[in-house]
């Protein structure tokens, strides 16, 4: 089913009528000159007719490339049919650190040592695409913590988030509390069972404006569930930004919530983190319908352009159109 989440916008149609209905300026009429080549003025009379045709041709592709745009400015999206969920799921947030020590080198796969946050993203991206009759949440976190995407069933798309995440959205510290309380305000109204926040860093708080450890509390008392995952190679050891990996503090929070710290000095070690996670006893939830969508914008802004591109080239594509008009206006 194609919907518009701006419908409204279709007003703007007719702007070009209207426009084209304003009075024209006045011309001022020169005086009627003698033409004694007659056979050669209705030469000029037939070009001034192709030129006049192909000029309401090129108006009418310039008004069908604004309806475009027009469709365009709507956000056209196609609602796909109703799909039944499960009613057995958990709600899980995934915090992912983006600050600046993520960049380190240091994450082995195979014979190819990659970034830390390259090995997180492509771990948190495949077990978020894996979720099935799950809720999934993605927060943000560097020197500010923000929700990148609130809970939802779509999945696809927080994989897509996960995917796109780049170091320094978020700025180059580390909030670990202001991330944990993010988390908990998104998850206090879910079913107390299944609140579940995953953690993942690879240094120390040294930005936030809530003490992580009064953050944990807090979440203790909402029945949020924190899984704390610290990553590095060589962990307890100093970074190459000066940062340390505070293994007390992510364990200190996983047992003030009921969760559990893991190391992470690899991606297979990552990955067997989540493996253990997805073993959670998923909580019966309401049942409910999830229709998928996709966004049809960029098929009509393409159309636009692709017109009004044809339109702007018409002139130089027909040959000697250029040359009837300067001799019509001559």
């Amino acid at each position: 089913m194609l919907d518009f989440l701006w419908p409204w916008a279709f007003v703007l149609i007719v702007m070009p009528l209207l426009v084209r209905l304003l009075p024209p300026a006045s011309e001022s009429l020169g005086a009627a000159i003698r033409a004694p080549f007659s056979a050669r003025w209705q030469r000029l009379e037939s070009q001034g007719r192709l030129a006049s045709s192909v000029s309401s041709v090129r108006v009418l592709g310039l008004f069908l490339a604004w309806v475009l745009v027009v469709v365009a400015i709507a956000r056209p999206q196609w609602v796909g049919e109703p799909i039944e969920l499960p009613n057995t799921g958990r709600d899980l947030m995934l915090s992912l650190d983006l600050s600046g020590s993520m960049q380190i080198r240091d994450m082995q796969v195979g014979n190819r040592t990659i970034s830390r946050v390259e090995a997180v993203k492509a771990i948190a991206s495949d077990f978020t695409d894996r979720r099935v009759g799950d809720r999934v949440g993605l927060i943000l976190f560097g020197s500010k913590a923000y929700v990148q995407a609130p809970l939802t069933f779509d999945t696809t798309t927080v994989t897509q988030f996960i995917r796109e995440a780049q170091l320094g959205f978020a700025g180059e510290d580390t909030a670990i509390g202001d991330s944990l309380g993010l988390a908990i305000k998104r998850l206090r109204d879910r079913p107390a069972a299944s609140r579940v926040l995953i953690l993942l860093t690879d240094g120390q708080d040294t930005a936030s404006s809530v003490d992580p450890m009064e953050a944990a509390a807090l979440a203790a008392q909402q029945n949020v569930k924190v899984y704390t995952i610290g990553i590095s190679r060589n962990l307890g050891t100093t970074s190459a930004r000066g940062g340390e990996v505070d293994e007390a503090l992510l364990r200190a929070i996983a047992e003030a919530t009921g969760g559990e710290y893991f190391r992470a000095r690899d991606p297979r070690e990552l990955q067997a983190i989540y493996g253990i996670i997805d073993q959670l006893e998923p909580v019966e939830q309401d049942a409910s319908t999830f229709r998928p969508r996709r966004s049809l914008g960029y098929w009509a802004m393409l159309g636009a352009l692709a017109i009004g591109s044809l339109v702007l080239l018409t002139g130089g594509l027909i040959p000697g159109l250029s040359r009837s008009r300067q001799a019509v206006n001559a």
